[in-house]
């Protein structure tokens, strides 16, 4: 994931050197910890939102599937398609 932000962001390794010093300058290293852990906190909140987004559209996708009676149509086909061979 970090790779895809980099190139997503395109920073080389001195940018990311110079904005960990500014950082390191603005925050003081008592800071760095405290701010690192609220990051990661934050970055485990939008994974958790985001899984939880994809089972619901998923489970919503079954349910419609389910219904709509889309896979007992699919399952009939591939029967007759082996019933023919």
């Amino acid at each position: 994931m970090f790779d895809f932000i980099l190139l997503f962001f395109d920073i080389s390794t001195g940018e990311i050197i110079i904005i960990l010093i500014v950082v390191f300058l603005i925050f003081g290293p008592q800071k760095i910890p405290e701010l690192a852990r609220k990051i990661g906190k934050g970055v485990y909140e939008i994974k958790k939102a985001s899984r939880e987004i994809k089972d619901e559209i998923n489970s919503e996708v079954n349910k419609v599937e389910k219904e709509s009676g889309i896979k007992d149509i699919d399952d009939k086909l591939k029967e007759f398609k082996n019933t023919v061979k």
